[in-house]
Parts: C-alpha cells; sequence; structure tokens
C-alpha cells in the first residue's frame, strides 16, 4: 500500500518536472536584454553579435532550442556557459554544495530553535513566554535578510573582534587551513569523470561533512565558525515561522479530548507533550519545515553574496545580470526539482504520520 502510494506521487511529479524546464526555458528567453552584449560589452559590433547568437545556436526556432536543450538534460548535462565558456554540470557540482550546506545548516538551526520555542509557547499558552515569544516570531518574519546580515557581520566581526565571540565575516574557510578531499585521506584512487569520482567530489565539497569523514577536527572547527553567521541571516525567517506553526499546531491538538483523557490518566507531563500531543500536530509542521528548506535553496541569494559565499544563489544572480540563459535554466531547474523532490517526501511523511492518508 505504501508502495503504490509513492509511485503515484512520483508519477504525478513528472508532468510537474517537465513543466518547470518548459516554462524556465521560456522565461529566460524573455529576459531583457542582448546576451551578446551583456557577455561580450556594449562595444560588440554586430558582425560579432552575429556569429556569437549563430554560434551558441540562440537563431534557432524556440521549439527547436528547446528540442536540444532536453536532449542535453536526457544526457545528463546542461550544456556550457556563455560567460565561463565551462560546462553547466561543472559549475553545479562546484556550486551546490556550498548552496546545500548553508541550506541544511540555516533549517539546522531553525528547527533547534523554533520547534522548542513553540511548543513551550504553546504549553505556557497566554503567559509572558507566549507573548515574547510570539512578538520573537513577528519581529523574525519581518526582518530583511540583507540587514540582518550585514548586523550580525557588523557585531561578531568588528564589535567583538577582540572578544572570544568574534566569528569570521564572509568566505567558507580560513586561509592555510588543510581541506583535502577524504577519499583522498583514505587512500582512494579514483577515475575523474566517472559517477563514483563525481558523487564523492559533491560530498566533500562540503566542508563539515569532509571534515568529519576525514577526521579533520581543524577544518571541522573552522568550517562551523564561517558558517554561523549565514546560518543566522538564513534561517531566521523559517525560524520564526516553524515557531508560529509549531505553537499554533500544538494549540489545537493541547484542546482535543485524547488529550484531556490522557491528562486526568495520570500520565506525566513528558508522556502527554511529546509521546501523545507534539506527534499529533507534525502534520502541519512537516509542510511548513519541507517548503522551508526548499525556499532557503532558492532564496540564498543576498545571504550568499553578503557573506561571500559562491554557491547556487550567487552565481544565478550573475547568470541573469549576464543573460547566461544556461546557468539561469539549469539552476532554476536544480531549484525547482528540489522543491518537487521535498514536496514528494512532505507527501510520504504524511502518508507515514497518518495511516489515513495513504488509505485514502
Amino acid at each position: 500500500m505504501m508502495l503504490q502510494y509513492i509511485l503515484r506521487r512520483v508519477l504525478t511529479s513528472i508532468p510537474v518536472i517537465f513543466g518547470i524546464l518548459l516554462v524556465t526555458f521560456m522565461l529566460a528567453r524573455v529576459i531583457p536584454g542582448d546576451p551578446c552584449r551583456a557577455i561580450l560589452g556594449e562595444k560588440a559590433t554586430e558582425e560579432v553579435c552575429s556569429r556569437f547568437i549563430r554560434e551558441k545556436g540562440l537563431d534557432q526556432p524556440l521549439m527547436k532550442q528547446f528540442g536540444i536543450y532536453l536532449g542535453e538534460i536526457g544526457r545528463g548535462e546542461f550544456g556550457q556557459s556563455y560567460r565561463l565558456s565551462l560546462p553547466i554540470s561543472r559549475l553545479l557540482a562546484e556550486r551546490l554544495p556550498t548552496t546545500v550546506e548553508l541550506s541544511v545548516s540555516a533549517l539546522m538551526v531553525s528547527l533547534l530553535v523554533g520547534i522548542p520555542l513553540g511548543i513551550i509557547s504553546a504549553v505556557k499558552h497566554n503567559s509572558w513566554v507566549d507573548v515574547l515569544t510570539m512578538i520573537w516570531a513577528n519581529t523574525g518574519v519581518s526582518m530583511p535578510v540583507f540587514w540582518l546580515g550585514l548586523m550580525l557581520a557588523y557585531v561578531f566581526s568588528l564589535l567583538l573582534k577582540d572578544t572570544p565571540f568574534w566569528l569570521p565575516p564572509s568566505g567558507r574557510v580560513s586561509p592555510g587551513i588543510p581541506d583535502d578531499p577524504f577519499y583522498e585521506v583514505w587512500g582512494m584512487t579514483l577515475t575523474d569523470g566517472t559517477f563514483l569520482f563525481g558523487l564523492l567530489g559533491f560530498i566533500s565539497r562540503m566542508n563539515v561533512i569532509n571534515a568529519l569523514l576525514s577526521a579533520n577536527w581543524e577544518l571541522l572547527k573552522d568550517s562551523i565558525e564561517h558558517l554561523i553567521l549565514p546560518s543566522l541571516a538564513l534561517g531566521t525567517i523559517p525560524m520564526a515561522l516553524i515557531a508560529r506553526m509549531a505553537r499554533s499546531s500544538m494549540l489545537d491538538v493541547l484542546g482535543q479530548d485524547y488529550i484531556r483523557t490522557a491528562r486526568a490518566k495520570g500520565l506525566s507531563f513528558n508522556a502527554v507533550i511529546f509521546k501523545h500531543a507534539f506527534r499529533n500536530s507534525l502534520l502541519p509542521l512537516v509542510t511548513v519545515i519541507g517548503l522551508s528548506l526548499g525556499s532557503l535553496l532558492g532564496g540564498a541569494v543576498l545571504t550568499e553574496t553578503i557573506f561571500g559565499l559562491s554557491g547556487v544563489g550567487r552565481t544565478l544572480f550573475e547568470a541573469i545580470t549576464a543573460r547566461d540563459y544556461g546557468i539561469v535554466q539549469a539552476f532554476t531547474v536544480v531549484i525547482a526539482v528540489f522543491f518537487v523532490a521535498l514536496n514528494l517526501l512532505v507527501d510520504i511523511s504524511y502518508a507515514y504520520l497518518d495511516p489515513r492518508i495513504r488509505l485514502n
């Protein structure tokens, strides 16, 4: 029954992904501006631009270009960047780990702070704790990421520069710290271009995981220090949303008859809250968590720019500015596919948490 439910959800995702490919391709083509002059400069002559457009295949009919694009994706490729003259799949492999590491770190911060605050606020409903928590949540939702990022960098990197609380304002790792890939530390010999080489290379570019797998504790400490400020800046809004949703969902569950029955039977506070109430309040919370991770992956542009991180968001911003259609399409599609995959995981989590859903 569970397998059939998962298969149905996977099949319904296929037309969604095709629609994403089509819409992304068409929207990239209607971005105002000339890709030739955006890349080669305003002084590029008509002859140079004509040759550029012909070489890049931009003179072909749109549907033919789309067919070529689908063929490249079917082969696991995304073409070449017009601006950088590099394979886009290589750029993805180099830049995506930074964004994934940052997004997951921001989500972990959001969960570790938001869920406990939401539960405490629900249990202490209408108390001063509840009021302060909701004031903080509303403030967090309203706080611009770029302003918060700059303020965090100013406080922890300038005002506290001579204290133990100093944190680095930019970059992923300090100069001079060895960050050899874990598979090299393990003595593995891999062939360049193979799937295993690409997979392990992708994992090794996430510094925290690479440090753990290679037992490089200096790299681990330094990488975490570099992640704290951008994770706080990026995770503040989802942290506030998760806290509000956890509070609302817990309040709804705590008012149910079976919770009052559990209390009347003399069950301990922890058993009532965590075994009965919290599990049954997870359904709406799972939705918010899944959407939050998707939005973190797609919304890291400002955070990566402020903290000097070369991730997907910053690369996508630069590609839009330069009218580099290939990168815009590839990175947007990858982020959108992440959203689809996360929604699929949310649906599966629903079915696990509430068996009635998969029976329907």
